[in-house]
């Protein structure tokens, strides 16, 4: 079989039937409503929204990530877990409707982790939404978010935290969350605010507890 152009290779990783797969793992789920659930983790490279803690920078760059197969990431996907969560980087700098498509095909549960911060394509069962504030989430994520997850690095971020809680529907389930480097500052504030604030709830990073994936 004749490789692919370049030209080819960019129009189905633009169609989302290619996807810089930088890792994927079974593992429990560590963080927000999902705690301690089994889920298989598709780690999707690529991301702008440059958070200067952020703990995976080795997803930003997309080229060093090599174009995989959908078809193949979902045979893999299916073998682990009936939960799949996609993540990132940013996993909606791609085109998501192909690869959920086809696991939900598969009967699978489809989870996203995102900062919000493209327009949202793909068909979920779950949507964490943790925005950023270098690149704001699009509206209508808003509506469809089933989780907020809100970083708390410093304290101006209980008042960033507040103003993402206004937007999301009724139904959205409101997190707080300790910035790992920060723990141990942070989480004392973090359980007094929602002591004093009871519509949110404590997220702790429990796989780095745990010395888990």
């Amino acid at each position: 079989m004749r490789p692919m152009t370049k030209e080819a290779t960019a129009t189905r990783v633009e169609l989302g039937e290619l996807l810089p797969l930088m890792e994927e793992f079974y593992t429990i789920q560590g963080e927000g409503y999902h705690t301690g659930t089994p889920a298989y983790f598709i780690r999707v490279g690529g991301c702008d929204v440059g958070c200067h803690w952020c703990d995976v920078k080795e997803s930003w760059d997309a080229a060093i990530h090599p174009p995989t197969e959908a078809a193949a990431i979902v045979a893999n996907a299916k073998k682990y877990s009936k939960t799949i969560v996609i993540t990132g980087g940013e996993p909606l700098m791609w085109d998501m409707n192909h690869l959920t498509s086809m696991l939900k095909a598969e009967g699978l549960q489809v989870h996203i982790e995102t900062s919000g911060a493209y327009e949202l394509s793909g068909h979920w069962d779950w949507i964490c939404l943790s925005p950023k504030k270098r690149m704001l989430p699009k509206p209508r994520i808003y509506e469809e978010a089933h989780e907020l997850k809100v970083i708390i690095y410093n304290k101006s971020d209980f008042a960033f935290a507040e103003e993402h809680a206004a937007k999301v529907n009724g139904n959205c389930q409101l997190f707080l969350q300790p910035e790992w480097s920060v723990r141990e500052k942070m989480t004392p504030l973090i359980v007094d605010y929602v002591m004093a604030n009871p519509k949110w709830k404590v997220s702790l990073q429990t796989h780095k507890y745990l010395n888990i994936p």
